[in-house]
C-alpha cells in the first residue's frame, strides 16, 4: 500500500525536477539577435531540433512535466484564486487557497478585501504596502529638523570666522598703506 504524497512533498519535488530542467530556448534564438528566447517549437523539415539531434538544445515535451500534487499552486503552498470584492471570500477555503486582489481594484475597496480576509485568516498573495506608524514618521521629521539646526550652525559659525579673517586682512592692509 502506499501512500500518497502531500502537498508540501510535491513542491519540494517540483523545485528538484525544475533545478534538473533544461532552460527551453527557441531554435536560433542564441544566433540571432532578432529571434527572441520565448519558446516556440520547432517545425522546419530540416530543423536539428526538430529531429532531436545530438548537440542541439532540447526541446519542451510531456516528460519534463512536474507532479501532478503541485501543478498550479503557488509556491506558498496556496491555490491562487483571484478576488474582484468582499462578497467573493465567501467561496475561498482558507486551508488551501490564497487570494491574489484583481490589479483593477482600487485603493477603498482593495483596504475592505484585506481587513476582510485579515477577519477569515486568508493569505493574501499581494497585501496593501505597509504603513509606518505616524509616531515613527514624527521621530524621523525631528531628527532630520536637529540635522539641518546643526548644518546651518556650522555655516554660521564658518561665515562668522571667514568674516572675522576678512576685517583683519583689511585692517593689516590698511596699516600698510600709512
Amino acid at each position: 500500500m502506499s501512500q500518497k504524497p502531500t502537498r508540501d512533498q510535491g513542491l519540494r519535488l517540483r523545485s528538484q525536477l525544475k533545478s534538473k530542467r533544461p532552460r527551453f530556448r527557441r531554435q536560433e534564438s542564441w544566433r540571432y539577435k532578432r529571434v527572441s528566447q520565448v519558446w516556440r517549437k520547432p517545425d522546419g523539415i530540416d530543423s536539428k531540433m526538430r529531429r532531436k539531434a545530438k548537440g542541439w538544445p532540447a526541446s519542451a515535451e510531456i516528460g519534463y512535466r512536474g507532479p501532478r500534487r503541485s501543478r498550479h499552486l503557488h509556491p506558498s503552498g496556496y491555490r491562487e484564486v483571484v478576488v474582484r470584492n468582499s462578497d467573493e471570500l465567501a467561496k475561498v477555503d482558507p486551508s488551501t487557497q490564497a487570494i491574489r486582489i484583481a490589479h483593477t481594484v482600487g485603493m477603498k475597496k482593495r483596504a475592505e478585501i484585506s481587513l476582510r480576509a485579515g477577519e477569515r485568516h486568508i493569505h493574501i498573495l499581494n497585501p496593501l504596502p505597509e504603513e509606518k506608524p505616524p509616531e515613527e514618521e514624527v521621530e524621523e521629521e525631528v531628527t532630520d529638523k536637529g540635522a539641518k539646526e546643526d548644518e546651518k550652525e556650522e555655516r554660521e559659525t564658518e561665515e562668522s570666522a571667514e568674516a572675522e579673517a576678512g576685517q583683519t586682512k583689511k585692517e593689516s592692509e590698511g596699516e600698510n598703506e600709512d
